[in-house]
């Protein structure tokens, strides 16, 4: 009798967990598609890059930051503590059977040459790529000078409204490429257009993850009467806005502004303020949802996708009241004439050092 209540109970258990199985393999079904998210060291907590991508997963399928309700079973994201685990991370990815693999930023390019030529029924997304081959590999790239513009002129246009002498302003890149120069670039021709005879200056940290180095350089820059600083350095960012917490807390007048993510709540200090003027919102969850649609149209194909000002694939962000309704008008007048191409705003380093007062100094870098 023992043991027939033994091979029941087996019995039982076994259709339990079969069943459980099943049920989980047809949640998966009824989304439509599998999707993880790649990410560097600095993870989807940066705020900034990697937080964008890992909202477009979220939206996609209906699920917010505080309840990723299908979190490990239609999706999820793993960290690369550093570029040894890049290759593993994109491997283990691939033999798990995720029907969309998202790497996230220009520093995946050699790991995904590696695995994705061997992987040809693997569907994978790169950000901030526009160079590779493969039928596999979809590929986006944003307009960053565009936007980027929009909040160098905004940066001049508070100097003015503020009644500074003279501003000068800064820039902190993370790793030199031709995507940081996008940022950097359009970020310094917004401000000339505004005012022609600007100093700026730029400092790259090297990393995307140290925000302590640029803390350090954006108290220097302040000390020295830097008015505003634009960071595009992922979570190294995150020290500019620290330090420019700091200093408004202490009654300065300076300011950060934000990249990539709506960067206003980094910046508040006294529960109400905040001391990023404004963010260069880099739509990064748009090329992330036109990736997972694709896969669940049966659409994908390799080819590169351009998401810019006209695409809404950038912008800037205007949730500090900081930033006043004369300003704000200014900047929509700007969006407009870049959208229809009444300016042209130049993307390289080469391109930007011939036009007129553009500095000739810089540490920007075109791969």
């Amino acid at each position: 009798m023992k043991k027939i209540l033994f091979f029941l109970l087996v019995i039982i258990l076994v259709c339990f967990v079969s069943c459980q199985k099943q049920n989980t393999a047809q949640n998966i079904s009824e989304m439509g598609v599998t999707v993880r998210l790649l990410t560097d060291a600095t993870g989807v907590d940066d705020k900034s890059f990697n937080a964008a991508a890992w909202r477009g997963i979220l939206d996609f399928f209906g699920d917010t930051w505080a309840n990723p309700r299908q979190r490990g079973r239609a999706y999820d994201w793993i960290t690369a503590q550093d570029f040894s685990m890049f290759v593993p991370n994109l491997r283990q990815a691939t033999d798990e059977g995720y029907d969309l693999i998202v790497v996230n930023g220009f520093s995946w390019e050699d790991a995904l040459m590696q695995v994705a030529p061997a992987n040809l029924k693997q569907k994978y997304l790169i950000v901030d790529v526009d160079w590779l081959e493969g039928s596999n590999v979809m590929q986006a790239v944003y307009a960053e000078h565009e936007g980027s513009f929009l909040v160098g002129a905004a940066a001049a246009l508070k100097a003015i409204e503020d009644g500074i002498e003279n501003p000068r302003f800064g820039f902190i890149g993370g790793v030199p490429g031709t995507v940081i120069t996008r940022f950097e670039v359009g970020y310094v021709q917004g401000i000339l257009s505004i005012i022609p005879n600007a100093q700026i200056v730029d400092y790259y940290v090297n990393s995307w993850g140290d925000p302590a180095l640029a803390k350090t350089q954006a108290r220097n820059w302040y000390d020295s009467g830097v008015y505003t600083i634009y960071s595009a350095a992922g979570g190294s960012g995150n020290g500019t806005i620290a330090q420019a917490k700091e200093y408004r807390a202490a009654g300065r007048n300076v300011w950060a502004i934000g990249v990539d993510s709506d960067q206003f709540d980094e910046g508040l200090y006294n529960n109400t303020d905040s001391a990023v003027l404004t963010s260069m919102l880099k739509r990064v969850e748009t090329s992330v949802v036109y990736a997972l649609n694709a896969v669940k149209n049966n659409t994908f194909r390799g080819e590169v996708i351009t998401f810019d000002l006209r695409a809404d694939g950038v912008g800037y962000s205007t949730a500090n009241p900081a930033l006043s309704r004369n300003i704000i008008d200014r900047l929509e007048v700007i969006k407009t004439q870049i959208s229809s191409g009444q300016i042209i705003v130049a993307p390289t380093l080469a391109q930007s050092m011939q036009l007129p007062g553009f500095p000739q100094n810089l540490r920007a870098i075109d791969d």
